[in-house]
This record gives C-alpha cells, sequence and structure tokens, in this order.
C-alpha cells in the first residue's frame, strides 16, 4: 500500500479521476439544486446535504461491490436483436426519469411560476419527495460515474479518495450554484435544458450509441458564457435607466 502513494503517478491519477468525478457530478448537482429549490427556504439546504450525501455513500458502496458493478456490463435481456445489460437498463430508465423531470420542470418555470396564484399551490413539494427523486438519479449518475472511474484507475482507495473529494467540493459548491439559479431563471431553465440533453444521452447509451460527454459539456459551457454576457448586459442597461 505504501508504495503504491511513493508512485507520482498515483497523484496524477488521483488529480484526473477527482476532475472528472466533479465534471461528471455536474448534472447530479444542477439536478439537486433545481429540485431542491422547491422546497421551503428551511429545507432547501438540508435536502442538497442528504442528496450529496446520498450519492457519496451511493458511489461508495458501488465501489465496495466492484465485481457487481462490472458484472452489470453484461448482456440480459434481448429485444429485436438487440442485447441490454443492467447498466443499459438502469441508465435507461433513469433517462426517460430525468426527461419527464427536467420537461415537467421547464414546464413550470415557463407556464405555472408567472401565474402566481397557481405558483403558491405548486411552488414547493414535500421533503420526502425531493429525496426520492435525488435519490432515483443518485443511482443513474452514480453507476455511471463508477463504471466511468473502474475504466481509468484500477486501484479502489484512489477511487474512493476521488470520489470522496470531488463529493466535497460539490457540496461547497452547490449551494453557490442554488443560490445562483435562484437569482437568474433563465439559467434555471438553462440547466433545465442541459439536463434534458443529458437524459437523451442516456437513453442513447442504453441502446449502444456513445456520445461523447465532451460535446455536451462544451456546449453547457458555451451557452452559459452567452447567458452571462447577457445577464451582464441587462444588469448594465437597468443601471443606465434614468430614475
Amino acid at each position: 500500500m505504501s508504495q503504491i502513494w511513493m508512485d507520482p503517478q498515483t497523484y496524477i491519477s488521483l488529480i484526473i479521476l477527482t476532475a472528472l468525478e466533479i465534471v461528471l457530478g455536474i448534472d447530479n448537482i444542477l439536478f439537486i439544486s433545481i429540485v431542491s429549490g422547491r422546497l421551503p427556504k428551511h429545507l432547501q439546504e438540508r435536502a442538497r446535504v442528504i442528496g450529496l450525501s446520498l450519492a457519496l455513500f451511493g458511489r461508495l458502496g458501488l465501489l465496495a461491490s466492484l465485481s457487481w458493478v462490472l458484472s452489470l456490463t453484461k448482456p440480459v435481456l434481448t429485444i429485436m436483436q438487440h442485447d441490454f445489460s443492467a447498466r443499459d437498463l438502469v441508465l435507461g430508465i433513469g433517462g426517460l426519469f430525468l426527461i419527464y423531470k427536467a420537461t415537467q420542470e421547464i414546464f413550470y418555470h415557463l407556464e405555472v411560476a408567472p401565474d402566481t396564484e397557481k405558483s403558491v399551490k405548486t411552488k414547493t413539494i414535500t421533503m420526502r419527495s425531493a429525496i426520492l427523486q435525488i435519490l432515483v438519479l443518485d443511482i443513474v449518475f452514480s453507476l455511471d460515474s463508477i463504471i466511468t472511474a473502474i475504466g481509468l484507475v484500477s486501484n479502489l482507495t484512489v477511487m474512493a479518495i476521488a470520489i470522496v473529494i470531488a463529493v466535497i467540493v460539490m457540496l461547497f459548491f452547490s449551494r453557490l450554484i442554488s443560490e445562483f439559479l435562484e437569482r437568474h431563471p433563465s439559467m434555471k431553465v438553462l440547466g433545465l435544458a442541459f439536463l434534458l440533453l443529458v437524459a437523451v444521452l442516456l437513453v442513447a447509451e442504453c441502446f449502444g450509441h456513445h456520445i461523447p460527454r465532451g460535446y455536451v459539456y462544451f456546449a453547457l459551457g458555451f451557452s452559459v458564457c452567452v447567458e452571462v454576457i447577457n445577464i451582464k448586459h441587462n444588469e448594465y442597461k437597468n443601471r443606465s435607466k434614468p430614475e
């Protein structure tokens, strides 16, 4: 064990894997931030902490059952000459759920939220409902994250440390992201559109069509930059208006 930590390659692998886990966790943070935003103010922080804690324990639990995780890539079902593994089924079901949830949230923000009377009745959800939704998506995102980690690093200790560091970083930034989304509803809709795109990718992967996530993250980064410029421009125009 000590010899592993004497090898500089171990630290390089740890840094790369931690960064990758954080990037792969962006969609998870967005989902947790958006769902917790539907809770009463005093419950939002608790929901974010519980959600990311579930993500941490879920990933470590999957990591501990490594042989079971690897077996999830073996075909368990064949439909019209296409083999589906347990991983494919989990990703597909999770993707469909995320499509439904993202579409529902976009409808809420565009159609329901502007109506004050309806907004008061439908804005909040229960803590149990929020945690259940977060748990379902945590399973999907954790499975994808662990299988990716296994493909990059062979040492379980390095993987576990990278996961813990990544979740701690995500926990720190989740509150900032939630507050930012509350201040800028257009960014929340953009985040939901990103989740919808991720959901389509999950369903595509279920059918064996792998699309590199780099394209998605680049599109998200570009869109965020454009929207930030737009927000700053509107703030400047509002300050320039005569009183």
